[in-house]
């Protein structure tokens, strides 16, 4: 499998530029042979504009999603990246893929909230999400949900064998994808990609550095402080360290710690 990744810099509310930049990403990463496009956290409407979460919020069949389904038909690449979902509960903060052809796989909404700006607004998912891509069994998790290893383990154990996270990473915490990211790979046996921010957004300075993880904790791919597309063929899952599921696991949620 061929994975692309890339480091933006803040959206800032702009969701019709960040659709441009999206279509412009998937379809380079297209041209590159990458079969999914990574992107940040919360990249429509952007991470740090409380304001906008709640009001702009749209659910997961609302015309956000759509456009990137035509984002993705186009290019012909999978996505995978962060959204203000609106729920009947209230506003969350989550990640959606969607397969080459436009459709919807897997749906994920982040556990763990980080400060009181996300505390204030969203509600955080109950569980966890895995599904099968590209003879491959992956999973979900965003941002501080990938400082606890208990999420990365019961996904490994799971069957996931590469984790996509969608972050928005200050650039005061470099240790999380200098040091955290890696473990968290090599303590599995998995691959895992982090894709962020790099650049100002209303005062908060995120610090690049995206990377791609193998499974014993090497750097497939890194970028620096500024934009970035990474593109990398990943490696097979690892036998020796990888943490197998039963067979006859199933399909979709997995309940969360």
């Amino acid at each position: 499998m061929r994975l692309a990744l890339c480091q933006a810099a803040p959206t800032r509310g702009d969701v019709e530029g960040a659709l441009v930049r999206m279509d412009r990403m998937a379809r380079a990463a297209a041209l590159s042979g990458a079969d999914l496009l990574l992107l940040p956290e919360l990249y429509l409407p952007g991470y740090n504009r409380p304001g906008l979460h709640g009001p702009m919020a749209q659910p997961a069949c609302g015309e956000w999603i759509a456009r990137a389904a035509e984002i993705a038909r186009q290019a012909g690449c999978a996505l995978c990246f962060g959204f203000a979902e609106k729920t009947p509960e209230g506003t969350r903060n989550s990640a959606m893929v969607l397969s080459a052809e436009g459709e919807r796989i897997a749906l994920y909404r982040k556990v763990q909230p980080f400060g009181a700006m996300e505390e204030a607004n969203f509600i955080p998912g109950e569980g966890y999400v895995a599904f099968d891509f590209k003879g491959r069994r992956l999973g979900l998790l965003i941002c501080f949900d990938i400082e606890f290893p208990v999420h990365a383990r019961r996904l490994a154990a799971a069957g996931v064998d590469l984790l996509l996270v969608p972050t928005a990473n200050p650039a005061a915490y470099p240790h999380v994808q200098e040091l955290l990211v890696p473990a968290r790979a090599a303590e599995n046996g998995i691959t895992v990609a982090y894709a962020n921010y790099t650049g100002d957004d209303a005062g908060l300075a995120f610090g690049g550095g995206s990377v791609i993880a193998g499974p014993r904790g090497d750097i497939l791919a890194r970028a620096g402080r500024g934009e970035a597309l990474l593109v990398t063929d990943l490696p097979d899952p690892d036998p020796a360290t990888a943490q197998h599921a039963p067979a006859d696991r199933e399909r979709g949620d997995i309940p969360g710690p």
